[in-house]
């Protein structure tokens, strides 16, 4: 580790030969108080007293670590002092990133004259622009090891804004869990799949160890699952901390909540899980066990809070418990916000107990209002949807409570549910007329019990439609013989009730389409427009995204795991790798760009790293490990995200043919 004083107020980081000397200043791209670092060079003069002079202005360089600061030191003053030999003679070093900076810098002391090398090496070799010539052999110029890198380049970088590093180094993390780390939460927002087809893609197809300087080498399913594990044992401090810092990073106020609920389903058994259960699947999968997933989040998409929770659970009765933590896991300024939910949540007791938290809310209510009056001397309101279609806003009063009501009409959604309606009208008439039809068949259903029960299913299988009909069954008691043994004229005749026909309407003075099109906001809060509280409204649809990229784009559904634990750390790994893409997707849409995130994949890993060979006429295999130039659209999210192009620009070595493993 390298040694820290302090000389004229500022810290140096002494190694011996060179060392970093850093200095306080603000950085103009982040407006932060940083550490601008020079390279300097340790030398006694003619007196023999040691000296110091400035090799390098390296600038800001808040991504290196100690290690890798100390490491660069060691690699530069070693080449210094041998100049012309092969990076492989020097100190060891498997970080590549490591190397990218020590190939950086020694070609700015070369070109900028900062070290005295052989003439004949400076001449051969390196102009007075920086440029490198050989003599080459073209036809032994070859690629190899080519892999992607853009889409991981992209989320390590946003790693980096987040800090998880740091946040896990405080924890006591040693370096190698923190890669690994953060190898396997690129890894999941990149490729999501199974710990055995990840180890197997980082091994074969990705460059992410060579952006986080783990080994690939040592990547095996085994220790994605362990380092999985214990980032799920960080899960609430880290959750915490990843909320306090995106609200921080992006100037967020945490003045909204939007609360839901979602499921996925287990393939296999899971006999003896205390977390799988049957419930109510929002896949249509009532044949799997469920695992239930409960999120917290802001307008702008980031996590508040989450809970995993058994399958079984009903959307009301989760409610309390989060918003019981709800205040101590996010910032203060959340103590007054709103909290927008489903309807399917939005019971009486939840409302009040909302309420009672301190908390405003605003929901579609369980039921439609029946007896409400239109406020007196307030004028229709009309706005547009996103798909600019107009809705109608209007203040309504109802007898049942106090809160302030908006009735919503939407020409568009009347459009749409009176199809519907008639849909299913003439679907459930249909079901009654084949149950009528049955009664005039031989061997058909006619028994006045299976009638009913019969007609009991399809009242459940169209609950919406089948409120509104009158259906009359016309029974009659028929004489059957008995099947019972003995003779025929000791058999008691058994009395059958037995269905005759059916007779269905539509209940008078109903309209089945007098309700469609409209739907009625709930909501404590007073003062707000209509306009407002239709907005407010609207940032539920931010949830729902949420849900679509946890279950689509980084894969959370089916889970295979059979222990709760491997569950639980497998969706704890799927919400912090959307952490990341939400940090990438949020500020693209700031800069206009509203791609999901499987595009923006598609679109990185146009960009791959590569390493090309060519042999020289010194007999002397030349290797450069290169980033590909990105292209125009890879570009623009570069820009629109102000991130950097590449991890490195170029890494180069050269070895005598005879000593280049293949």
């Amino acid at each position: 580790m390298p040694r820290g004083v302090f000389i004229n107020s500022e810290l140096c980081i002494y190694f011996a030969g060179m060392y970093f000397r850093i200095s306080m200043r603000k950085n103009p791209e982040t407006k932060e108080l940083s550490g601008y670092y020079r390279l300097l060079e340790s030398y006694r003069n003619h007196a023999g007293r040691a000296c110091h002079r400035t090799i390098l202005s390296v600038g800001f360089l808040d991504e290196l670590s100690f290690d890798r600061l100390n490491a660069i030191q060691k690699i530069l003053t070693a080449k210094v002092a041998n100049p012309g030999n092969p990076l492989f003679e020097l100190p060891y070093s498997d970080d590549l990133v490591v190397l990218d900076y020590v190939e950086r810098f020694y070609n700015r002391m070369v070109v900028e004259k900062r070290i005295d090398i052989p003439s004949d090496e400076a001449k051969s070799k390196v102009s007075r622009y920086g440029k490198e010539y050989h003599r080459i052999d073209i036809n032994s110029i070859r690629n190899k090891d080519v892999r992607e890198i853009g889409a991981e380049w992209l989320s390590y970088q946003a790693v980096g804004q987040l800090r998880i590093a740091s946040f896990l180094e405080q924890k006591g993390w040693d370096d190698s869990d923190i890669r690994l780390a953060l190898t396997h939460i690129i890894s999941r927002a990149v490729y999501p799949a199974s710990e055995l087809k990840t180890s197997s893609w980082i091994k074969e197809n990705s460059a992410v160890c060579e952006i986080t300087g783990f080994d690939a080498e040592k990547v095996t399913k085994d220790q994605l699952y362990r380092i999985s594990t214990k980032l799920y044992n960080e899960k609430e401090a880290l959750e915490h901390y990843l909320s306090f810092r995106t609200n921080e990073l992006f100037d967020i106020e945490d003045r909204i909540m939007l609360y839901d609920l979602t499921n996925t389903y287990f393939e296999g058994r899971k006999t003896g899980s205390a977390l799988a259960k049957f419930g109510r699947s929002k896949e249509k999968r009532s044949d799997a066990k469920l695992v239930v997933l409960a999120l917290v989040v802001n307008p702008q998409g980031f996590i508040k809070y989450s809970a995993i929770l058994q399958g079984n659970m009903s959307d009301p009765a989760t409610l309390e418990s989060m918003i019981e933590n709800l205040r101590i896991k996010t910032s203060g300024s959340a103590k007054k916000a709103l909290i927008v939910m489903d309807a399917g949540i939005a019971t009486e007791d939840n409302l009040q107990m909302v309420k009672a938290k301190g908390y405003d809310y605003l929901c579609v209510t369980r039921s439609s209002l029946k007896n409400y009056k239109v406020q007196a001397n307030v004028a229709t309101v009309t706005v547009t949807d996103n798909k600019k279609q107009k809705i109608e806003l209007c203040p309504v009063k109802s007898d049942k409570n106090t809160d302030y009501y908006l009735k919503v009409e939407s020409h568009t959604k009347e459009l749409k549910e009176r199809s519907m309606n008639d849909q299913f009208r003439a679907r459930f008439e249909d079901g009654l007329q084949i149950i009528a039809d049955s009664m005039t068949k031989k061997g058909g259903v006619k028994q006045a019990d299976k009638v009913y029960e019969r007609i009991g299913r399809l009242k459940g299988k169209y609950p919406s439609i089948q409120r509104y009909f009158d259906i009359e069954v016309v029974v009659a008691a028929e004489q059957f013989e008995s099947k019972g043994k003995g003779k025929k004229e000791n058999k008691t005749p058994e009395i059958k009730q037995i269905a005759t026909a059916i007779n269905w309407a539509i209940k008078p003075d109903v309209d089945i389409n007098a309700r469609s099109g409209i739907y009625f906001l709930r909501t404590s809060l007073y003062g707000q427009s209509e306009e407002m509280l239709w907005q407010f409204y609207n940032t539920i649809r931010e949830i729902e995204a949420t849900f679509r990229v946890l279950k689509t784009d980084l894969d959370l559904r089916p889970i295979y795991h059979k222990k709760d634990e491997s569950t639980m750390a497998h969706l704890n790994l799927g919400l912090l790798a959307y952490w990341v893409v939400n940090t990438i997707r949020h500020q693209l849409k700031k800069e206009g760009i509203h791609s999901g995130w499987s595009e923006i994949v598609r679109i990185m890993n146009t960009q791959k790293a590569v390493t090309t060979l060519a042999q020289n006429d010194k007999d002397e295999v030349i290797l450069i490990r290169r980033c590909s130039e990105p292209n125009q659209k890879v570009q623009t999210l570069y820009e629109a995200l102000k991130y950097k192009y590449a991890p490195f620009i170029k890494k180069k070595s050269v070895v005598l043919k005879s000593e280049l493993r293949e």
